[in-house]
């Protein structure tokens, strides 16, 4: 990308920012679509996962976002790696309990489900965008 004028890198760099921003409404817009249109709001619950899960990388990762996808012996990485996987897990598992005591019906559960997949999209992206020389946000 050394080789493309300045206003090309520039109207990249929007339209990918422009990409993740419409991935994040869409996620967003799903998880209120899946509470609004059954009108049940009990898959709200789910939200509070989606505020946790970066607190552990932004508390002990700090901004060397290499480290979590690479082996490490320092335990405050794997702390870190642990609490975000069992945020995760706890946003694929808040719906799915749910449906499964009869609280929200299937179309819920796949509007949620997909909602996550759709806002866990972002986050690639959005680390992708990260590891560029040109647009580091850290």
């Amino acid at each position: 990308m050394a080789d493309l004028p300045g206003y090309c890198r520039a109207c990249l760099h929007t339209g990918k920012l422009a990409f993740l921003a419409i991935l994040v409404s869409g996620g967003i817009v799903l998880q209120i679509l899946a509470c609004a249109l059954y009108n049940n709001w009990w898959p709200m619950l789910t939200v509070i996962m989606y505020v946790l899960l970066p607190m552990p990388l932004l508390f002990f990762a700090g901004s060397d976002s290499y480290s979590l996808i690479s082996e490490s012996d320092n335990s405050w990485v794997n702390a870190t790696k642990f609490l975000t996987g069992a945020s995760a897990i706890g946003s694929i598992a808040i719906p799915t309990i749910l449906k499964h005591a009869g609280v929200i019906g299937w179309g819920a559960l796949a509007m949620e489900l997909s909602s996550f997949f759709v806002l866990v999209m972002a986050i690639m992206c959005y680390i992708r965008m990260g590891e560029d020389d040109d647009y580091n946000m850290f």
